[in-house]
């Protein structure tokens, strides 16, 4: 039968709703039946699973067939605007507790505006995300939609910007367009490409006229939707854009405790019991959410195919090493 640590783990995936990872760990429970004997309890545990996810995948397709139609013809949207419904939940954010709590407020604030709205007050929508890269703004993006029931759209800055002088403006009136019409939660990475400062040694006189027609359009925006614009560089951005955003959330790498959180949640199906924690977050030091992650998928392959699935506290510091390296 399945082992404690692989139950306490499939209650937690299921709790957090984390599909993948439940799926992978009922998996593992097969396998382990397989190699014991139980060949036919094994075909009925993997047959459940095949049948769970054909059930995923179609409610997922018809999802999407039933998503919100873009409100121009495709051709002028074509290539501008690409929709996500995601699934992740606010419980997988491992972020410091002042950006954990900024986050909650949002979501609290989104949840009851129509109780706000009754006072003349209004939730917070426009919101600037900043921090390296690999520290969870893509990823908070993603929660918030998926803690809003919205759709997810991340506006597509390679087809956005043009050579061709006035395009890009048009452009981008028509995702401020949809953004009007629908509502949902509108994600602009890399920022910075559209939000440097006037007057900077590298500007450029169309991403200028760009930039002016982004602060108009965000100024006069009095939609629904939340608008979500994401920056590697703060520092690099046009002092004027502060002012357009309702908060403005920095995203740092994290610290010890958050360090340890990761590894626990990303390896909750092995026995972390022996782990030497002092090296294992001294080799983390400095690293990413993103990267330690990696490096925990990384170290547990390579316990699963060469160690007999057990996760030690070398394959881990190895992994994360190599991030070191390699970052």
């Amino acid at each position: 039968m399945a082992t404690a640590e692989q139950i306490k783990a499939l209650l937690r995936s299921h709790i957090d709703r984390d599909e993948h990872r439940f799926y992978s760990i009922a998996l593992q429970v097969a396998a382990r039946e397989a190699r014991v004997g139980h060949t036919k309890l094994a075909g009925e545990i993997k047959g459940l699973i095949d049948k769970a996810q054909i059930s995923s995948s179609e409610h997922k397709l018809t999802s999407v067939k039933n998503a919100v139609p873009l409100n121009r013809s495709s051709q002028e949207l074509n290539g501008l605007l690409e929709l996500s419904h995601p699934s992740a939940r606010l419980s997988e954010l491992i972020l410091s507790s002042e950006t954990q709590s900024r986050i909650d407020r949002i979501v609290i604030e989104q949840r009851q505006k129509d109780k706000l709205q009754d006072f003349g007050l209004f939730p917070r929508r426009k919101m600037l995300f900043t921090g390296p890269p690999g520290t969870g703004k893509t990823l908070t993006a993603s929660i918030l939609a998926a803690e809003l029931k919205l759709p997810l759209y991340t506006i597509v800055l390679d087809s956005l910007i043009t050579r061709y002088m006035g395009e890009t403006a048009s452009k981008l009136r028509l995702v401020f367009d949809h953004i009007k019409q629908t509502r949902a939660v509108y994600f602009f990475d890399e920022f910075d490409a559209i939000g440097t400062q006037r007057g900077s040694q590298n500007d450029v006189g169309e991403i200028r006229r760009v930039l002016n027609s982004f602060l108009l359009f965000v100024e006069q925006d009095s939609s629904e939707s939340i608008i979500i614009a994401a920056t590697n560089h703060p520092e690099l951005l046009d002092k004027a854009l502060y002012r357009r955003f309702d908060d403005i959330i920095p995203f740092e790498k994290p610290d010890k405790n958050n360090v340890k959180k990761i590894i626990a949640n990303r390896l909750s199906q092995f026995d972390l019991s022996k782990i030497r924690w002092p090296s294992v977050l001294g080799k983390a030091e400095g690293l990413s959410a993103a990267e330690i992650t990696r490096a925990c998928e990384d170290a547990a392959k390579e316990a699963v195919l060469h160690h007999k699935s057990e996760l030690t506290a070398k394959l881990l510091t190895d992994a994360l090493a190599y991030k070191h390296i390699h970052n």
